[in-house]
């Protein structure tokens, strides 16, 4: 039986048919995949499904009552639950807090001001304890792991009455023992009765614990299969029409000498609490060291610290340059290049074109600035641009298409082109292919292997520990702010690095 049934789904923007007819349909107590590559569709999909967004045309049938009158709280009463990648929680709220936000139980009906706090308690740890999803509900939410806060989010939609879960992207920022954990959640869920969309890039996962799986490309299905009917291989297939290699082949390089050097970093995140508490690391040229960590320990002030957009204490060396008070824009000349985990934020700048995204740092000189570096050199420009989006295989219109309205991939394959073109001695990759499809995740990591295999130092942060233990010649591991191991990729592996991460200590 379907619980859930999209007949014809289209959806349109300016210029692009994001859902193109779309049918789909998920079986009660199934865990049903959700694949494509970025610009597939997926989101779009499931937004129309959550009610957030109105099809242009189509049908949907939840439990077999048509969808009307189009709104999150319709999606809600009708028992869909989302579960986003980005937490949608209160820091400074306690567990319990959060689960009842909105529909906090009261002492008295006419003093709703009044909160019932031993029942709010008591009825987040039976809904923990009736689904397996064990909280502690006093605690703050702050001072919990990632993947608790997840659980925390379950059983947010849960408490809310949802037995049809959309899980957008789950994994992405746990580490192997935790996806274990919300593996195992989600089977329970399902067993009791439970349907869950399962959206993620992460093919292995996917096949894991999906009984079926739907694949998007181009806003349109290309078709249903049984989990095991398939393999990763068909699935990529599938995903971007072509063939995807997931093993890396990565030769052996001899590192040169030291790149980058830092010695006791210290520096502060932005509510003001010790985020790097004496770091001390060394890339030399070809060689890539991935930095391996739950997300929030330090890294991204790490990044930030490396590329002059936070202060710190401390010494940072370019060979035998000391950076450490040196602004952004000199480093960048120096010879760093940065791929942000934020391609958004700090990566592109949205409304400038492609060609104007591809020149930004070098746009204030020769030869992209004349008449005393005033004015741009269009034709340069153009020529430039055109060459690298050939390079590069940039998918784009045009060069002066604005950036935001390219995919995740294509967005960062103009971040690669401007920073690799640059021939730096040190990229700093962060996150580097956070929320990519398979055939775009390729494309990085080759790039990155490419720039080491041609002398390039490279500092690699990713919270997926496949991909640091896939392109690393050394990883450290990062927990509160400080290095707590740091061993070459030959003498580690992946459940003593995920022991590391959550904080384990070697006797």
């Amino acid at each position: 039986m379907n619980i859930i049934q999209m007949e014809g789904i289209t959806k349109t923007f300016p210029g692009v048919i994001a859902n193109d007819n779309i049918d789909f349909a998920v079986e009660k107590g199934e865990i049903h995949g959700l694949l494509g590559e970025n610009g597939a569709g997926k989101t779009v999909l499931m937004s129309i499904l959550y009610c957030l967004l109105h099809p242009d045309a189509g049908k949907i049938f939840i439990k077999g009552m048509k969808v009307e009158n189009y709104s999150p709280a319709k999606a809600i009463k009708l028992g869909l639950g989302m579960v986003h990648q980005s937490f949608m929680l209160i820091p400074n709220f306690t567990v319990a807090e959060n689960i009842v936000l909105g529909i906090e139980p009261t002492r008295n009906k006419s003093l709703k001001f009044l909160l019932n706090i031993d029942r709010m308690v008591n009825d987040v740890k039976e809904i923990s304890d009736r689904y397996k999803l064990n909280v502690d509900p006093k605690a703050r939410v702050d001072a919990l792991p990632v993947g608790i806060q997840q659980r925390v989010e379950i059983l947010k939609a849960l408490y809310r009455g949802a037995d049809i879960l959309i899980m957008d992207e789950p994994t992405s920022v746990l580490i192997p023992s935790e996806v274990e954990e919300l593996i195992k959640a989600l089977l329970t869920l399902k067993m009791q009765g439970k349907t869950v969309i399962f959206i993620s890039h992460k093919l292995k996962e996917v096949l894991a614990i999906c009984n079926r799986v739907t694949v998007l490309r181009r806003g349109r299905v290309i078709g249903t299969v049984r989990a095991c009917d398939t393999d990763m291989e068909k699935l990529a297939m599938m995903m971007v029409d072509r063939k995807v290699v997931f093993t890396l082949k990565k030769g052996r390089t001899k590192a040169g000498k030291v790149v980058l050097k830092v010695e006791n970093l210290m520096a502060f995140n932005d509510r003001g609490l010790p985020a790097l508490k004496g770091i001390d690391l060394e890339i030399r040229e070809s060689e890539i060291l991935g930095i391996a960590g739950v997300e929030g320990n330090g890294q991204t002030e790490l990044v930030e610290v490396l590329m002059g957009l936070r202060k710190a204490e401390g010494k940072v060396f370019l060979e035998n340059s000391d950076v450490s008070e040196m602004p952004t824009e000199k480093r960048i000349k120096s010879g760093i290049a940065h791929v942000p985990e934020d391609r958004q934020k700090r990566g592109l700048i949205g409304d400038f074109s492609v060609s104007e995204n591809l020149i930004l740092g070098s746009h204030g000189t020769p030869p992209f600035a004349k008449w005393l570096r005033t004015t741009l050199d269009v034709k340069r420009i153009s020529a430039f641009s055109r060459d690298l989006i050939d390079d590069f295989s940039i998918k784009t219109p045009s060069e002066d298409t604005p950036a935001r309205h390219l995919s995740g991939g294509t967005q960062q394959r103009v971040i690669l082109a401007r920073e690799f073109r640059r021939k730096p001695k040190l990229i700093i990759a962060s996150q580097p292919t956070r929320g990519l499809d398979v055939g775009a995740t390729e494309y990085v990591r080759k790039g990155l292997v490419e720039m080491r295999d041609q002398g390039c130092a490279i500092l690699l942060v990713s919270a997926d520990l496949d991909e640091i233990l896939m392109l690393s010649d050394k990883i450290a591991v990062i927990y509160e702010g400080r290095i707590v191991a740091s061993k070459p990729i030959e003498e580690t592996n992946e459940q003593e690095l995920g022991f590391l991460m959550g904080g384990g200590r070697h006797d």
